[in-house]
């Protein structure tokens, strides 16, 4: 069975909401949008292989808003872009109930039961399967314990609102740190696998 991997961008408190641009995600009246722009990829050294952008083959699973956003963006980058190259050479599933046609190249629509269609697509051979930004869907799949791996790059602000990886009432469970990295401006890159139950007591 192939992993899915979900792989985000979150602030020190936890909002993954609009972090490349504030026309992104403006809804509820987010006005932060853009807030990763001081930590540029050229001189933090940041290290792509944690991100999914670093050229490995890998099937993408995109929520509505992150293909809608990747989709107007990647396409006409030029060629020479290693993430463009990447992300346009690679099969992109794309979770969406309104969306009724792809024009990406290697875009498929999910079926309307998403939960179903991801079961499916884990347990069929190929490349791993590759979650990015895609908050929501991130969390319906948390909610069914499909995801095998976190790579979650945590910036170093505290935006004090928006949409937040793990909302309240996200299915608890512990976490296992497997490798992390920190970049010259502090923004700590993560990943995490599953690690069963929480395990509770009482320190008194």
């Amino acid at each position: 069975m192939r992993k899915l991997i979900a792989s985000t961008f979150t602030s020190l408190d936890g909002v993954m909401q609009a972090p490349g641009g504030p026309a992104e995600d403006p809804s509820g009246e987010f006005t932060l949008g853009g807030w990763l722009f001081g930590f540029a990829f050229a001189d933090t050294g940041m290290d792509l292989s944690a991100s999914g952008f670093d050229g490995k083959d890998r099937e993408l699973i995109l929520g509505r808003k992150t293909y809608e956003i990747f989709e107007a963006y990647w396409p006409y980058q030029p060629e020479d872009n290693p993430i463009a190259k990447t992300l346009n050479a690679a099969k992109k599933h794309v979770a969406s109930r309104t969306l009724k046609s792809l024009q990406w190249n290697n875009s498929s629509i999910l079926g309307d039961d998403i939960v179903s269609a991801i079961t499916m697509l884990k347990a069929q051979p190929g490349y791993d399967l590759q979650i990015i930004g895609s908050g929501n869907l991130i969390q319906t799949l948390h909610a069914e314990a499909l995801i095998d791996e976190y790579n979650i790059w945590t910036y170093p602000v505290v935006l004090g609102r928006g949409k937040r990886l793990f909302e309240n009432g996200a299915r608890p469970c512990a976490l296992r740190l497997v490798a992390y990295k920190v970049s010259t401006t502090g923004v700590v890159m993560s990943t995490y696998v599953p690690a069963g139950d929480i395990q509770l007591g009482s320190l008194g």
